[in-house]
Protein backbone atom coordinates (compact mmCIF):
# COMPACT_ATOMS: atom_id res chain seq x y z
CA UNK A 1 0.00 0.00 0.00
CA UNK A 2 1.08 3.56 -0.70
CA UNK A 3 0.32 6.75 1.23
CA UNK A 4 0.38 10.51 0.77
CA UNK A 5 1.44 12.53 3.83
CA UNK A 6 1.36 16.26 4.63
CA UNK A 7 2.15 18.07 7.88
CA UNK A 8 0.81 21.64 8.09
CA UNK A 9 1.12 24.00 11.08
CA UNK A 10 -1.86 26.34 11.33
CA UNK A 11 -1.91 29.42 13.54
CA UNK A 12 -5.53 28.96 14.58
CA UNK A 13 -7.29 27.25 17.50
CA UNK A 14 -7.76 23.52 17.10
CA UNK A 15 -11.54 23.96 17.32
CA UNK A 16 -11.55 26.16 14.18
CA UNK A 17 -9.43 23.65 12.26
CA UNK A 18 -11.71 20.83 13.43
CA UNK A 19 -14.79 22.78 12.28
CA UNK A 20 -13.23 23.24 8.82
CA UNK A 21 -12.79 19.46 8.57
CA UNK A 22 -16.09 18.28 10.06
CA UNK A 23 -18.81 20.50 8.61
CA UNK A 24 -20.00 20.81 5.03
CA UNK A 25 -19.59 24.59 5.12
CA UNK A 26 -16.10 24.20 6.54
CA UNK A 27 -15.08 21.67 3.89
CA UNK A 28 -16.61 23.82 1.14
CA UNK A 29 -14.47 26.74 2.32
CA UNK A 30 -11.15 25.08 1.38
CA UNK A 31 -11.63 22.05 -0.93
CA UNK A 32 -14.56 22.44 -3.35
CA UNK A 33 -17.50 24.80 -3.05
CA UNK A 34 -19.74 21.91 -4.20
CA UNK A 35 -19.59 19.89 -0.99
CA UNK A 36 -22.65 17.97 0.15
CA UNK A 37 -23.61 15.27 2.57
CA UNK A 38 -23.53 14.23 6.19
CA UNK A 39 -20.16 14.80 7.94
CA UNK A 40 -21.05 12.66 10.98
CA UNK A 41 -19.89 9.09 11.59
CA UNK A 42 -21.65 6.77 9.14
CA UNK A 43 -22.52 9.69 6.87
CA UNK A 44 -21.52 10.16 3.25
CA UNK A 45 -19.74 13.23 1.85
CA UNK A 46 -19.73 14.09 -1.85
CA UNK A 47 -17.18 16.51 -3.31
CA UNK A 48 -17.85 17.63 -6.89
CA UNK A 49 -15.36 19.39 -9.14
CA UNK A 50 -17.46 20.87 -11.94
CA UNK A 51 -19.54 17.87 -13.03
CA UNK A 52 -20.84 14.58 -11.59
CA UNK A 53 -18.14 12.62 -13.45
CA UNK A 54 -15.53 14.67 -11.55
CA UNK A 55 -16.59 13.88 -8.00
CA UNK A 56 -15.46 11.81 -5.06
CA UNK A 57 -17.55 10.31 -2.28
CA UNK A 58 -16.41 9.24 1.16
CA UNK A 59 -17.97 7.41 4.07
CA UNK A 60 -17.18 9.13 7.38
CA UNK A 61 -15.58 6.48 9.61
CA UNK A 62 -14.45 8.53 12.59
CA UNK A 63 -14.95 12.02 14.02
CA UNK A 64 -13.10 12.73 17.26
CA UNK A 65 -11.72 15.96 18.72
CA UNK A 66 -8.28 15.17 17.31
CA UNK A 67 -8.94 12.78 14.40
CA UNK A 68 -11.23 12.55 11.37
CA UNK A 69 -11.20 9.52 9.04
CA UNK A 70 -12.98 8.96 5.71
CA UNK A 71 -13.03 5.97 3.32
CA UNK A 72 -13.30 6.46 -0.44
CA UNK A 73 -16.48 4.86 -1.80
CA UNK A 74 -16.91 6.49 -5.24
CA UNK A 75 -14.93 8.66 -7.62
CA UNK A 76 -11.54 7.98 -9.15
CA UNK A 77 -10.91 4.22 -9.19
CA UNK A 78 -7.60 4.77 -7.43
CA UNK A 79 -9.43 6.37 -4.47
CA UNK A 80 -11.87 3.51 -3.83
CA UNK A 81 -11.12 1.99 -0.39
CA UNK A 82 -8.40 4.54 0.34
CA UNK A 83 -8.59 6.42 3.63
CA UNK A 84 -8.16 10.10 4.37
CA UNK A 85 -7.05 10.81 7.93
CA UNK A 86 -6.82 14.27 9.46
CA UNK A 87 -4.90 14.07 12.75
CA UNK A 88 -4.83 17.24 14.88
CA UNK A 89 -2.46 18.15 17.70
CA UNK A 90 -1.86 21.37 19.59
CA UNK A 91 1.76 22.55 19.73
CA UNK A 92 1.87 25.88 21.54
CA UNK A 93 -0.24 28.38 19.59
CA UNK A 94 -0.13 26.20 16.49
CA UNK A 95 -2.56 23.48 15.50
CA UNK A 96 -0.67 20.81 13.60
CA UNK A 97 -2.61 18.95 10.93
CA UNK A 98 -1.05 15.67 9.88
CA UNK A 99 -2.90 14.47 6.80
CA UNK A 100 -2.67 11.01 5.28
CA UNK A 101 -4.39 9.82 2.12
CA UNK A 102 -3.52 6.18 2.62
CA UNK A 103 -4.02 2.67 1.33
CA UNK A 104 -3.42 3.34 -2.37
CA UNK A 105 -3.12 -0.03 -4.12
CA UNK A 106 -0.40 1.11 -6.55
CA UNK A 107 2.11 3.94 -6.96
CA UNK A 108 0.44 5.18 -10.16
CA UNK A 109 1.18 8.62 -11.72
CA UNK A 110 -2.14 9.91 -10.31
CA UNK A 111 -0.72 9.60 -6.78
CA UNK A 112 1.87 12.24 -7.69
CA UNK A 113 -0.83 14.56 -9.00
CA UNK A 114 -2.96 14.03 -5.89
CA UNK A 115 0.01 14.61 -3.60
CA UNK A 116 0.50 18.07 -5.08
CA UNK A 117 -3.24 18.88 -5.21
CA UNK A 118 -3.75 17.87 -1.57
CA UNK A 119 -0.81 20.09 -0.67
CA UNK A 120 -2.31 23.11 -2.45
CA UNK A 121 -5.73 22.62 -0.87
CA UNK A 122 -4.28 22.10 2.62
CA UNK A 123 -2.12 25.22 2.26
CA UNK A 124 -5.32 27.02 1.23
CA UNK A 125 -6.97 25.76 4.44
CA UNK A 126 -4.02 27.14 6.41
CA UNK A 127 -4.21 30.49 4.63
CA UNK A 128 -7.97 30.75 5.18
CA UNK A 129 -7.78 29.98 8.90
CA UNK A 130 -4.94 32.45 9.32
CA UNK A 131 -6.97 35.28 7.76
CA UNK A 132 -6.16 34.90 4.08
CA UNK A 133 -7.78 33.21 1.09
CA UNK A 134 -8.08 29.53 0.32
CA UNK A 135 -7.65 28.11 -3.18
CA UNK A 136 -10.99 26.29 -3.19
CA UNK A 137 -12.25 24.67 -6.38
CA UNK A 138 -13.15 26.24 -8.83
CA UNK A 139 -10.51 28.85 -8.00
CA UNK A 140 -7.82 26.31 -7.13
CA UNK A 141 -4.24 26.34 -8.31
CA UNK A 142 -4.20 24.42 -11.60
CA UNK A 143 -1.14 22.17 -11.68
CA UNK A 144 -1.72 20.22 -14.93
CA UNK A 145 -4.20 19.32 -17.65
CA UNK A 146 -5.55 16.65 -15.28
CA UNK A 147 -7.26 19.47 -13.38
CA UNK A 148 -9.70 20.05 -16.24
Amino acid sequence: MYDIHHRIGINAPMERVHHALTTTEGLASWWTTDTQGDPTVGGKLVFTFGSPDRSASFEVLEVADDRIVWRGIAGPDEWIDTTCTFQLTQEGDETVLFFTHGDWREAVPFIGHCTTKWGTFLLGLKALLEGGRSCTYPDELVISSWDH
